[in-house]
């Protein structure tokens, strides 16, 4: 149940605010999908599904995916044509279910995201230091590859989010393209040796094969990061459109266009040799072999440095995800203050992405310090880790939805959109935890023994119920700091009511503004 904020007319403290307009419509879809990382996620996830999972089913999971996604969607956008947060799930689920649950989803959230970048920072270093010995000859120590990642990484997000957005924007379509001409040829040519065979996208299909529930996580998996949009709401022209278009844009586009290229990867291998492939010492190969032979030994080479570009994107774009939650709770009184301020020229949360890429820096030091293995370990553990903190999340915010719209905004009450979709989103978002729960040793891999991997259900509990904890204790004994923190949380999240998109206090083009006025939820 939503709590009863600060009293109207009372003013929130003097914040600091991103610059407002940095970001359109393109912009937010670019960050949005190259956190979902096309090309990661498909030769990342793919190989697994098909050879492992739910065998040539794998494009039918996808399909599944998608339609639970889009369904999650619905209440999501619904959410975001009210709310705008730079703290997104944060802001949501303080609404929607309190503030309490909002702090112990946002420490959820944080970790999430904070752990991505080095998780990708360590599959960018892999793919790097293979690329780079097989094709140039040079066999250097995968840690300064991760290094450079992180120090490029770290002054772009320096500046305004409209740099990296562009930067964000090159490296995507490249990516998109190679997977779309390599699956486009496949069509043209009709195939392989069974040719465009019907069966992967057969929904039946998505329940079959070795393990359904791996192949249908592996499916679910390959979405992460779409909800970032939410997050830049603060920074894009006409936040009430431009979030829910960019949301629905980023769920329903990536799922056809995985849909498309998992189901042309295995004609062009055929049914039998894809999940041979897969299966195999290089399940690589379920990409590599169809570009050979539909393109040519050339688009083979730029395939791989395509993967260390769309990597990068990736982990770009999570550590925008992290810094902006670190700056929202930053801002909101949760951790040190200073997370909280914005870079007067540049209007981004500088103080923030520092401290995103310290952790980072830490994060993969520490696996470098003990020997780990930057694909087997640092990838895979980090990315479980972030995966079951964010889908808990997600489930959390499918219900939030319906308990903001069901005491507030009677005007905007829809059986679907408000009350069906977000339960049924939220019932999917159960189903793939329960997904993850179950097939989470096979996930892992040769990971799978080591004590991290263990820690993990343990690292999400003490942070979720560390939040709680910490909510009612300030409820409890510091009723004055629980007052801030509670009147800042739903402040920072403020209601854009006004039709032309323009919320109060709205940045100055500086990167600063003077405080809204509390966001009261009608009763």
């Amino acid at each position: 149940m939503a709590e009863n904020p600060t009293p109207a007319g009372r003013q929130a403290p003097q914040v600091q605010r991103l610059k407002a307009n940095s970001v359109g419509l393109v912009g937010v879809v670019f960050m949005a999908v190259a956190t979902a990382a096309p090309i990661t996620a498909m030769t990342g996830n793919l190989p697994i599904a098909v050879g492992f999972g739910n065998g040539t089913g794998a494009p039918a999971g996808y399909l599944f995916a998608t339609v639970v996604l889009t369904v999650f969607s619905v209440g999501y956008v619904a959410m975001a044509k009210r709310i705008t947060a730079a703290g997104a799930f944060y802001g949501y689920i303080s609404h929607g279910l309190g503030r309490i649950a909002g702090m112990a989803s946002g420490m959820l959230a944080v970790l999430a995201y904070i752990v991505f970048e080095a998780s990708i920072v360590g599959v960018f270093a892999y793919f790097t230091k293979t690329t780079v010995a097989d094709q140039l000859g040079v066999d250097l120590p995968w840690v300064l590859y991760a290094a450079a990642m992180l120090a490029v990484t770290a002054v772009l997000s320096y500046f305004d989010i409209n740099l990296t957005a562009k930067a964000l924007g090159v490296m995507l379509i490249a990516e998109i393209a190679v997977l779309f001409a390599v699956a486009t040829a496949v069509l043209i040519a009709g195939g392989g040796p069974d040719g465009i065979p019907t069966e992967p996208i057969n929904p039946a299909n998505a329940f079959t094969g070795t393990s359904a529930g791996l192949g249908l996580f592996f499916a679910f998996w390959s979405w992460v990061g779409f909800e970032s949009t939410a997050m830049y709401g603060e920074e894009s022209r006409d936040p009430k459109r431009v979030i829910p278009r960019a949301t629905l844009v980023s769920v329903i586009g990536v799922g056809l266009f995985y849909i498309y290229v998992s189901w042309m990867t295995i004609a062009g291998n055929g049914l039998a040799g894809s999940v041979k492939l897969s299966s195999s010492a290089s399940p690589l190969d379920l990409f590599f072999a169809p570009t050979e032979s539909y393109i040519g030994a050339w688009a083979v080479d730029a395939f791989q440095w395509l993967l260390l570009t769309g990597s990068f994107a990736c982990g770009m774009a999570f550590h925008q995800c992290a810094a902006r939650y670190l700056y929202a709770i930053g801002r909101e009184g949760f951790l040190h203050p200073a997370l909280g301020r914005t870079h007067p020229k540049h209007g981004s949360p500088y103080i923030a992405s520092f401290v995103q890429s310290t952790i980072a820096v830490v994060l993969v030091g520490a696996f470098w310090l003990t020997g780990q293995d930057p694909y087997i370990h640092l990838y895979t553990l980090l990315a479980i880790l972030g995966t079951m903190a964010i889908l808990i999340v997600q489930t959390l915010c499918s219900f939030a939805v319906i308990g903001y719209f069901a005491k507030n905004h009677p005007e905007d009450r829809h059986w679907f959109k408000t009350l069906t979709a977000p339960l049924l989103g939220g019932i999917g978002m159960t189903a793939v935890v329960v997904l993850l729960i179950m097939n989470m040793e096979t996930a892992a891999g040769l990971a799978a023994d080591s004590l991290f991997f263990e820690a993990i259900p343990w690292i999400v509990g003490v942070v979720f119920f560390g939040g709680l904890g910490l909510g009612f204790y300030l409820r409890a004994r510091r009723p004055e700091r629980y007052e801030i923190i509670g009147r800042i949380v739903l402040e920072d999240a403020t209601e854009r009511a006004d039709d032309d998109g323009t919320a109060d206090g709205a940045d100055d083009g500086t990167g600063h503004s003077e405080p809204a006025p509390a966001a009261v939820p009608q009763s």
